[in-house]
């Protein structure tokens, strides 16, 4: 079934959808009752649904968080909102000391199937706490699935696959994107979490992104392309589990590779994806991989974001070094 819809639209189809299929899953957090969100992501679930399966919570992060491990202990599968990026850090002593360990604390007996639903990223012009790149402390922790979908299709099909999956995941949600409008085949969506996809293929160099980055690395080659060069693009879509084998084949492919990501480079997934890369592909690169990546500074004010975020020129820059490199 194909429907043009925005990626709000693909999320609250998903999170319908399985509470339609599973009466276990229940959705909760601040303002997702009647209101629907912020982004009125979950507009109607109360009304459909009903309070007992949608419901709004008191301001307190570590406790949502800690509601829904409790019940998924239960038997129930919760899919939680933090509302934006920067508000989940309250909550991350209960994600990291708590839901991430639980099923390793009981060998596999008790495991947490709960979603942790994290507007995230920028580009909406936030103030200070609604504007974050926090993927680095979730995949750095054992235990947490963590993925990031770019497009509506993916925002579907990956939240559908997250709600069943067995273990916690933390849930990615692209906010500049919410109001995308793109034609989503819901059935033909691929809901495979832990596999990249080529979403441009090439001759030059790859482009290794994931999230809100996507469109960007994806805008760079298209201006790529008018002066000559063929960059492809690899969209990881899910960063725990990280799919090596898509990636490391574009880049042997190619020789060349730059990784895009909004968050700041230091010690960050970009800095992961840049060594696997290296390890794996070393035989075959022409030149060092290079990472196009946020500034190391605290998120920026609204009117200097975009000096901050990852944009074509500096994709192209780096394009540009790559080449220059190998004539050495």
């Amino acid at each position: 079934m194909t429907a043009k819809m925005t990626m709000a639209q693909a999320i609250n189809s998903a999170l319908r959808d399985a509470m339609t299929a599973d009466e276990s899953v229940v959705v909760f957090g601040e303002d997702v009752g009647p209101l629907g969100g912020v982004f009125r992501v979950t507009e109607g679930l109360t009304r459909d649904f009903g309070e007992d399966r949608c419901f709004d919570t008191p301001l307190a992060e570590s406790g949502i968080v800690g509601m829904a491990a409790g019940m998924a202990m239960n038997g129930m599968r919760p899919v939680v909102e933090m509302q934006f990026d920067a508000f989940a850090y309250p909550a991350f002593e209960q994600i990291v000391s708590h839901v991430a360990k639980f099923g390793n604390r009981t060998r596999g007996k008790l495991r947490l199937p709960m979603v942790i639903r994290i507007p995230y990223a920028g580009g909406i012009g936030g103030v200070e706490h609604h504007c974050d790149s926090s993927e680095a402390y979730y995949a750095h922790t054992a235990g947490l699935t963590v993925v990031a979908p770019a497009d509506n299709t993916d925002a579907y099909a990956l939240l559908r696959a997250a709600i069943e999956w067995p273990d916690p995941v933390v849930y990615l949600e692209p906010k500049r994107h919410y109001f995308s409008n793109e034609e989503v085949d819901l059935a033909a969506a691929d809901s495979t979490i832990g596999r990249a996809a080529v979403v441009r293929k090439g001759r030059d160099a790859t482009l290794i992104a994931y999230g809100p980055s996507v469109p960007v690395a994806l805008a760079a080659a298209e201006e790529a392309a008018t002066e000559g060069r063929d960059l492809g693009v690899v969209d990881l879509r899910s960063i725990v589990p990280f799919d090596d084998d898509t990636v490391c084949e574009q880049v042997k492919h190619t020789g060349r590779a730059v990784v895009v990501a909004e968050a700041p480079g230091f010690a960050s997934v970009a800095s992961e994806i840049a060594a696997r890369v290296t390890e794996r592909c070393f035989h075959y690169l022409e030149a060092p991989v290079r990472r196009v990546t946020g500034f190391d500074i605290p998120y920026p004010a609204p009117k200097l974001e975009h000096f901050h975020l990852p944009d074509t020129a500096r994709i192209l820059d780096a394009v540009d070094e790559l080449q220059w490199e190998e004539q050495l």
